[in-house]
Protein backbone atom coordinates (compact mmCIF):
# COMPACT_ATOMS: atom_id res chain seq x y z
CA UNK A 1 0.00 0.00 0.00
CA UNK A 2 1.27 3.44 -0.97
CA UNK A 3 -0.13 6.49 0.88
CA UNK A 4 0.08 10.14 -0.16
CA UNK A 5 0.15 12.46 2.88
CA UNK A 6 -0.60 16.18 2.85
CA UNK A 7 -1.60 18.73 5.48
CA UNK A 8 -2.09 22.47 5.89
CA UNK A 9 -3.19 23.27 2.35
CA UNK A 10 -5.10 26.22 3.84
CA UNK A 11 -7.43 26.74 0.88
CA UNK A 12 -4.61 26.89 -1.66
CA UNK A 13 -6.62 25.81 -4.69
CA UNK A 14 -3.57 25.14 -6.94
CA UNK A 15 -2.40 22.66 -4.29
CA UNK A 16 -5.84 21.04 -4.18
CA UNK A 17 -5.77 20.77 -7.98
CA UNK A 18 -2.37 19.06 -7.84
CA UNK A 19 -3.72 16.68 -5.20
CA UNK A 20 -6.57 15.66 -7.51
CA UNK A 21 -4.08 14.99 -10.30
CA UNK A 22 -1.78 12.93 -8.07
CA UNK A 23 -4.39 10.94 -6.13
CA UNK A 24 -5.09 8.14 -8.66
CA UNK A 25 -1.54 6.86 -8.28
CA UNK A 26 -2.04 6.06 -4.59
CA UNK A 27 -4.04 3.55 -2.60
CA UNK A 28 -4.85 6.16 0.03
CA UNK A 29 -4.69 9.94 0.43
CA UNK A 30 -4.24 11.11 4.03
CA UNK A 31 -5.09 14.78 4.63
CA UNK A 32 -3.91 15.65 8.13
CA UNK A 33 -6.00 18.76 8.71
CA UNK A 34 -6.27 22.48 7.98
CA UNK A 35 -7.96 22.40 4.61
CA UNK A 36 -9.44 25.82 5.37
CA UNK A 37 -7.78 29.16 6.08
CA UNK A 38 -9.07 31.40 8.85
CA UNK A 39 -7.03 34.29 7.44
CA UNK A 40 -8.46 34.09 3.93
CA UNK A 41 -10.54 36.87 2.42
CA UNK A 42 -12.88 34.16 1.10
CA UNK A 43 -15.94 33.68 3.29
CA UNK A 44 -15.53 30.68 5.59
CA UNK A 45 -18.82 29.12 4.45
CA UNK A 46 -17.74 29.38 0.82
CA UNK A 47 -14.43 27.71 1.66
CA UNK A 48 -16.33 24.78 3.20
CA UNK A 49 -18.43 24.34 0.04
CA UNK A 50 -15.36 24.36 -2.22
CA UNK A 51 -13.23 22.08 -0.02
CA UNK A 52 -16.11 19.64 0.40
CA UNK A 53 -16.35 19.40 -3.38
CA UNK A 54 -12.61 18.71 -3.66
CA UNK A 55 -12.80 15.99 -1.00
CA UNK A 56 -15.76 14.35 -2.73
CA UNK A 57 -13.84 14.34 -6.03
CA UNK A 58 -10.79 12.86 -4.28
CA UNK A 59 -12.97 10.09 -2.88
CA UNK A 60 -14.05 9.23 -6.42
CA UNK A 61 -10.39 8.60 -7.27
CA UNK A 62 -9.04 6.69 -4.26
CA UNK A 63 -9.57 6.12 -0.54
CA UNK A 64 -9.37 9.31 1.51
CA UNK A 65 -8.80 10.14 5.18
CA UNK A 66 -9.33 13.65 6.55
CA UNK A 67 -8.89 14.86 10.12
CA UNK A 68 -9.85 18.34 11.29
CA UNK A 69 -7.26 20.94 12.22
CA UNK A 70 -7.53 24.18 14.13
CA UNK A 71 -8.33 26.15 10.94
CA UNK A 72 -11.23 23.81 10.17
CA UNK A 73 -13.32 24.63 13.25
CA UNK A 74 -16.65 26.24 12.32
CA UNK A 75 -18.94 25.88 15.34
CA UNK A 76 -19.08 25.29 19.10
CA UNK A 77 -20.65 22.28 20.77
CA UNK A 78 -23.08 22.54 23.66
CA UNK A 79 -20.19 22.84 26.12
CA UNK A 80 -18.65 25.76 24.20
CA UNK A 81 -15.75 23.80 22.68
CA UNK A 82 -14.82 24.61 19.08
CA UNK A 83 -15.52 21.77 16.64
CA UNK A 84 -15.42 21.16 12.88
CA UNK A 85 -19.07 20.24 12.42
CA UNK A 86 -18.87 20.41 8.61
CA UNK A 87 -16.36 17.55 8.52
CA UNK A 88 -19.01 14.97 9.42
CA UNK A 89 -20.73 15.78 6.12
CA UNK A 90 -17.86 14.44 4.02
CA UNK A 91 -18.46 10.95 5.38
CA UNK A 92 -21.33 10.56 2.89
CA UNK A 93 -18.76 10.62 0.07
CA UNK A 94 -16.85 7.72 1.61
CA UNK A 95 -14.17 9.86 3.29
CA UNK A 96 -12.97 8.50 6.64
CA UNK A 97 -13.00 11.48 9.00
CA UNK A 98 -13.03 12.58 12.64
CA UNK A 99 -13.86 9.71 14.97
CA UNK A 100 -13.57 6.97 12.33
CA UNK A 101 -11.42 3.88 12.03
CA UNK A 102 -10.52 2.64 8.55
CA UNK A 103 -9.18 -0.89 8.09
CA UNK A 104 -7.24 -1.59 4.90
CA UNK A 105 -5.87 -5.11 4.93
CA UNK A 106 -4.10 -5.57 8.24
CA UNK A 107 -3.59 -1.83 8.81
CA UNK A 108 -6.03 0.20 10.91
CA UNK A 109 -6.13 4.00 10.53
CA UNK A 110 -7.64 5.99 13.40
CA UNK A 111 -8.78 9.53 12.54
CA UNK A 112 -8.73 11.99 15.44
CA UNK A 113 -10.51 15.36 15.55
CA UNK A 114 -8.90 18.58 16.69
CA UNK A 115 -9.69 18.97 20.38
CA UNK A 116 -10.40 22.33 21.98
CA UNK A 117 -11.48 21.25 25.46
CA UNK A 118 -11.98 18.35 27.88
CA UNK A 119 -15.06 16.84 26.22
CA UNK A 120 -13.53 16.22 22.78
CA UNK A 121 -10.24 15.25 24.41
CA UNK A 122 -12.07 12.59 26.44
CA UNK A 123 -13.73 11.34 23.26
CA UNK A 124 -10.36 10.90 21.60
CA UNK A 125 -9.08 9.03 24.64
CA UNK A 126 -12.05 6.65 24.42
CA UNK A 127 -11.70 6.40 20.63
CA UNK A 128 -8.11 5.24 21.00
CA UNK A 129 -8.98 2.76 23.74
CA UNK A 130 -11.69 1.22 21.55
CA UNK A 131 -9.51 1.16 18.42
CA UNK A 132 -6.72 -0.58 20.31
CA UNK A 133 -8.99 -3.64 20.57
CA UNK A 134 -9.50 -3.84 16.79
CA UNK A 135 -7.30 -6.63 15.33
CA UNK A 136 -4.42 -5.16 13.34
CA UNK A 137 -0.78 -5.65 12.44
CA UNK A 138 -0.11 -1.93 11.95
CA UNK A 139 -1.95 0.95 13.66
CA UNK A 140 -1.70 4.46 12.17
CA UNK A 141 -3.15 7.62 13.73
CA UNK A 142 -4.03 10.80 11.86
CA UNK A 143 -3.92 13.75 14.30
CA UNK A 144 -3.37 17.32 13.12
CA UNK A 145 -1.00 18.47 15.88
CA UNK A 146 2.28 16.55 16.28
CA UNK A 147 3.35 15.41 19.75
CA UNK A 148 5.02 17.71 22.26
CA UNK A 149 8.79 17.74 22.68
CA UNK A 150 9.42 16.28 19.22
CA UNK A 151 11.43 17.84 16.38
CA UNK A 152 8.23 17.54 14.35
CA UNK A 153 6.65 20.19 16.61
CA UNK A 154 9.68 22.49 16.96
CA UNK A 155 8.86 26.05 15.94
CA UNK A 156 12.30 27.61 16.28
CA UNK A 157 11.92 28.98 19.81
CA UNK A 158 9.63 26.45 21.46
CA UNK A 159 7.62 23.29 20.80
CA UNK A 160 4.04 23.63 19.58
CA UNK A 161 3.03 19.99 19.99
CA UNK A 162 0.28 18.24 21.88
CA UNK A 163 1.29 16.88 25.29
CA UNK A 164 -1.84 14.71 25.45
CA UNK A 165 -0.88 13.08 22.16
CA UNK A 166 2.55 12.30 23.57
CA UNK A 167 0.87 10.54 26.49
CA UNK A 168 -1.45 8.60 24.19
CA UNK A 169 1.52 7.46 22.11
CA UNK A 170 3.36 6.27 25.20
CA UNK A 171 0.24 4.39 26.33
CA UNK A 172 -0.81 2.72 23.07
CA UNK A 173 2.38 2.54 20.94
CA UNK A 174 0.90 2.96 17.44
CA UNK A 175 3.13 2.25 14.46
CA UNK A 176 2.78 5.80 13.08
CA UNK A 177 1.26 9.19 13.81
CA UNK A 178 0.67 11.51 10.85
CA UNK A 179 0.40 15.22 11.57
CA UNK A 180 0.91 18.74 10.27
CA UNK A 181 0.17 22.02 12.09
CA UNK A 182 3.70 23.29 12.76
CA UNK A 183 4.54 24.57 9.31
CA UNK A 184 8.24 25.31 9.68
CA UNK A 185 9.42 22.23 11.59
CA UNK A 186 10.92 20.32 8.62
CA UNK A 187 12.80 23.38 7.38
CA UNK A 188 14.55 24.76 10.47
CA UNK A 189 17.49 23.75 12.61
CA UNK A 190 16.50 21.21 15.29
CA UNK A 191 13.20 20.57 13.50
CA UNK A 192 12.33 17.61 11.28
CA UNK A 193 9.63 16.01 9.15
CA UNK A 194 10.08 12.72 11.04
CA UNK A 195 10.76 11.43 14.52
CA UNK A 196 10.49 8.23 16.50
CA UNK A 197 9.01 7.93 19.98
CA UNK A 198 9.66 4.43 21.22
CA UNK A 199 8.32 2.18 18.45
CA UNK A 200 6.17 4.96 16.93
CA UNK A 201 7.18 6.89 13.82
CA UNK A 202 5.89 10.47 13.78
CA UNK A 203 5.56 12.61 10.64
CA UNK A 204 4.85 16.28 9.89
CA UNK A 205 4.71 17.37 6.26
CA UNK A 206 5.43 21.06 6.86
CA UNK A 207 4.17 23.82 4.58
CA UNK A 208 5.53 25.64 1.54
CA UNK A 209 3.59 27.94 -0.81
CA UNK A 210 3.17 27.15 -4.48
CA UNK A 211 2.34 24.02 -6.42
CA UNK A 212 2.74 21.19 -5.58
CA UNK A 213 2.43 21.19 -1.78
CA UNK A 214 5.03 19.59 0.45
CA UNK A 215 4.05 15.94 0.75
CA UNK A 216 5.07 12.63 2.27
CA UNK A 217 4.69 9.24 0.62
CA UNK A 218 4.49 6.18 2.84
CA UNK A 219 5.36 3.05 0.92
CA UNK A 220 4.15 0.50 3.44
CA UNK A 221 4.98 -2.46 1.23
CA UNK A 222 8.64 -1.36 1.08
CA UNK A 223 8.71 0.11 4.62
CA UNK A 224 10.00 3.46 3.38
CA UNK A 225 8.88 7.06 3.86
CA UNK A 226 9.67 9.85 1.40
CA UNK A 227 9.47 13.60 2.01
CA UNK A 228 9.22 15.81 -1.05
CA UNK A 229 9.59 19.60 -0.87
CA UNK A 230 10.69 22.26 -3.34
CA UNK A 231 14.23 21.36 -4.35
CA UNK A 232 14.52 18.54 -1.80
CA UNK A 233 13.72 14.84 -1.70
CA UNK A 234 14.55 12.68 1.33
CA UNK A 235 13.75 9.19 2.51
CA UNK A 236 14.00 6.99 5.59
CA UNK A 237 13.87 3.24 6.14
CA UNK A 238 11.01 2.44 8.53
CA UNK A 239 12.65 -0.87 9.47
CA UNK A 240 15.83 0.82 10.65
CA UNK A 241 16.43 2.68 13.93
CA UNK A 242 15.96 6.45 14.00
CA UNK A 243 18.88 8.12 12.24
CA UNK A 244 19.47 11.74 11.21
CA UNK A 245 19.72 13.24 8.70
CA UNK A 246 17.42 11.44 6.29
CA UNK A 247 19.02 10.06 3.16
CA UNK A 248 18.64 11.98 -0.10
CA UNK A 249 16.62 10.25 -2.81
CA UNK A 250 19.29 9.19 -5.31
CA UNK A 251 17.14 7.21 -7.71
CA UNK A 252 13.59 8.46 -8.11
CA UNK A 253 10.96 5.70 -8.08
CA UNK A 254 8.52 5.57 -10.98
CA UNK A 255 5.67 7.15 -9.01
CA UNK A 256 7.85 10.17 -8.15
CA UNK A 257 8.89 10.65 -11.76
CA UNK A 258 5.23 10.53 -12.72
CA UNK A 259 4.28 13.12 -10.08
CA UNK A 260 7.00 15.44 -11.34
CA UNK A 261 5.32 15.35 -14.75
CA UNK A 262 1.96 16.68 -13.51
CA UNK A 263 1.41 19.83 -15.53
CA UNK A 264 0.84 23.21 -13.90
CA UNK A 265 -1.94 24.91 -15.90
CA UNK A 266 -0.82 28.34 -14.68
CA UNK A 267 2.40 27.90 -16.70
CA UNK A 268 0.61 27.12 -19.95
CA UNK A 269 0.99 29.74 -22.65
CA UNK A 270 -2.22 31.38 -23.87
CA UNK A 271 -3.46 30.17 -27.24
CA UNK A 272 -2.50 33.46 -28.89
CA UNK A 273 1.13 32.86 -28.02
CA UNK A 274 1.22 29.21 -29.03
CA UNK A 275 2.43 29.89 -32.56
Amino acid sequence: MRCLVVADLHYSLPQFDWLLAAAPQFDLVIFAGDALNLGSAVDFRAQIVVVTKYLSRLADLTRVIFCSGNHDLDERNGEGEKIARWVAGIREFGVACDGDNLAIGDTVFTVCPWWDGPLVKARIDEQLRAAAAVPHRRWVWVHHAPPADSPTSWGGKRFFGDAELLGWIERHHPAMVISGHVHQSPFIQSGSWFDRIGATWVFNTGLQPGRPPVYIVLDLAQDKAFWLAAGDAQMIDLKAPLSRPAAPVREAPDWLISLDRIADPSLARPASAAG
